[in-house]
């Protein structure tokens, strides 16, 4: 499916007097006029395709998965997918070090550390990111506890993982209350309780310390967390939490 605009966008002028349908409300623009009156939008930019492009473009910020993101588009090819996910990387380095200074460890506890430190000792995996130097060497793809990442101690969330740990969250409980209906043993729903509690505790922390930071600070952290969350979901390197490395073919 083509993603190129129209060549003719819709008219600019509101609905006419006496058609019998309801007249658009005022739509305003940023900014004030040289009187202080809000400045009217541009009705011109107003086009089917412009609501496309905001559904996909508010997909990538969002962080959903550029395979994902494909199917809801019904692109073709994934590289026109991946043009909504295009972060410079000077973006990316702004958003690295506003973030760094927000790190937790595992328990939920403040971990900052220099955007340098931040971008050479971790790599990014499903939940937050990860300083295990064996898996940071991988690029990620060699975990030795198989991305249990609550119960490690080189586990480092940011507030850019806020809605992937939380979506987590719920795949555990829904994989609890399966295991409940299963009748399985008693050490596999501890250990999925355990694991809703320790990631909870981060997000709760999380949450309280990003409340009592100042308006304007929590939007420019908010500002980062999207640009790295939909850097992370255009990257084509896909981390699934029960990865296993398959022996090599001793041919």
């Amino acid at each position: 499916m083509s993603d190129a605009p129209p060549t003719s966008p819709a008219p600019t002028s509101a609905t006419p007097s006496g058609s019998g349908q309801t007249p658009c409300p005022p739509l305003h623009a940023e900014g004030t006029d040289s009187k202080g009156q809000r400045l009217l939008f541009d009705r011109s930019l107003i086009y089917p395709y412009a609501f496309r492009h905001s559904y996909a473009q508010r997909h990538a910020d969002a962080g959903t998965p550029v395979d994902v993101l494909r199917e809801l588009m019904d692109h073709k090819s994934i590289a026109m997918t991946q043009r909504y996910y295009t972060v410079s990387l000077k973006r990316k380095s702004e958003a690295v070090a506003k973030l760094s200074a927000h790190v937790l460890d595992q328990h939920g506890h403040p971990s900052p550390s220099s955007s340098t430190a931040y971008k050479m000792r971790s790599v990014a995996v499903p939940y937050g990111g990860c300083t295990e130097p064996s898996n940071v060497k991988a690029g990620g793809q060699a975990c030795p506890i198989r991305f249990q990442c609550a119960g490690c101690g080189f586990y480092r969330p940011d507030p850019s993982y806020l809605p992937a740990i939380e979506h987590h969250i719920n795949e555990l409980r829904a994989d609890r209350e399966t295991a409940l209906a299963m009748g399985a043993a008693e050490f596999v729903t501890t250990a999925l309780t355990a694991q809703i509690t320790a990631y909870q505790r981060v997000i709760d922390r999380m949450n309280t310390h990003l409340a009592s930071l100042p308006t304007s600070e929590r939007a420019q952290i908010e500002e980062a967390s999207t640009v790295l969350r939909k850097a992370r979901a255009g990257d084509n390197h896909t981390l699934l939490p029960l990865t296993t490395a398959r022996p090599k073919d001793p041919r």
